[in-house]
């Protein structure tokens, strides 16, 4: 039995999928069973919340391997709550969704939550296996709503790249480690196969929705009052400016040969997960 946290998500809903069309047992803990609903009898669902060490026990009863997906300031928390629990279980094999920050920039926020929280997952004695991608194509959905209004992106970031990775690749990574021996003790960077520009990025989903749009390069004072504005904490606010402030430092555009080492195939192009995406932004 393989357990999925994070299974509404763009990652571990990936990875759910994936283990599904293989053939594997999988149990998804998620916080609103509703939402998995269309799942029939794929699929067992149970109700929990990795802050609520109450409702792990029974997630966690005869798992032998589990992807963890932790987010939020409380990162570090979640995962050793989770890591216990399996722990206490008898699980085996733990795949942790980590980050590339936490090599290429160990320091910065971003990277400290990941950092503390692949060394939770660590010391619970439980093997593990952490996943660290870099930038997510998915993260281009949060342009969705500028472009829709404005036909325009506003980030911070210059001419800047990034080597976007599409979701589907992070969870066939994951559930090579999950279902095949041989990935214990191992830490994998990930990353797209192209090195994109935010402008370029934008030029793609325009020429895709067959829309000129935008890009302008903000200070990042107007990121911050656009965050702020649009509700988040400030200490995420703080967060994401330090991983801008990374990117534009061009740490953003680190090669990683990974996804085609242990899957055999190059990993997949934007325009490959433009493809998927493309009416979000319509």
């Amino acid at each position: 039995m393989i357990l999925v946290t994070g299974a509404t998500g763009n990652v571990g809903g990936a990875v759910l999928e994936q283990l599904v069309e293989a053939g594997h047992p999988v149990r998804a803990l998620v916080r609103d069973p509703a939402r998995l609903a269309g799942r029939g009898g794929e699929v067992a669902v149970v109700k929990g919340d990795l802050s609520k060490h109450e409702t792990l026990d029974a997630a966690f009863a005869g798992v032998d391997r589990a992807f963890l997906v932790c987010a939020g300031g409380d990162l570090p928390e979640l995962a050793g709550n989770a890591a216990g629990a399996a722990k206490k279980a008898g699980v085996k094999h733990i795949v942790l969704l980590s980050s590339s920050s936490v090599v290429s920039a160990p320091d910065i926020q971003i990277g400290r939550w990941h950092r503390e929280a692949e060394a939770r997952v660590k010391a619970s004695g439980v093997g593990w296996t952490m996943i660290r991608p870099g930038g997510f194509a998915s993260n281009t959905l949060q342009w969705a709503g500028s472009i829709k209004a404005q036909g325009a992106v506003f980030q911070p970031l210059g001419d800047a790249k990034t080597r976007p990775i599409d979701e589907r690749d992070i969870a066939a990574v994951a559930v090579k480690a999950l279902t095949s021996a041989g990935h214990e003790g191992k830490e994998y960077v990930l990353a797209g196969p192209e090195a994109l520009s935010a402008a370029e990025q934008v030029a793609k989903i325009g020429a895709a929705i067959g829309r000129p749009l935008k890009y302008v390069d903000v200070s990042e004072d107007a990121a911050r009052e656009q965050m702020a504005k649009a509700g988040l904490p400030d200490v995420f606010i703080g967060a994401v400016l330090e991983a801008f402030a990374l990117i534009r430092g061009g740490k953003g555009e680190e090669p990683s040969p990974t996804v085609e080492q242990l899957l055999g195939r190059r990993a997949r192009t934007f325009d490959e997960w433009l493809e998927r995406h493309v009416e979000a932004f319509r």
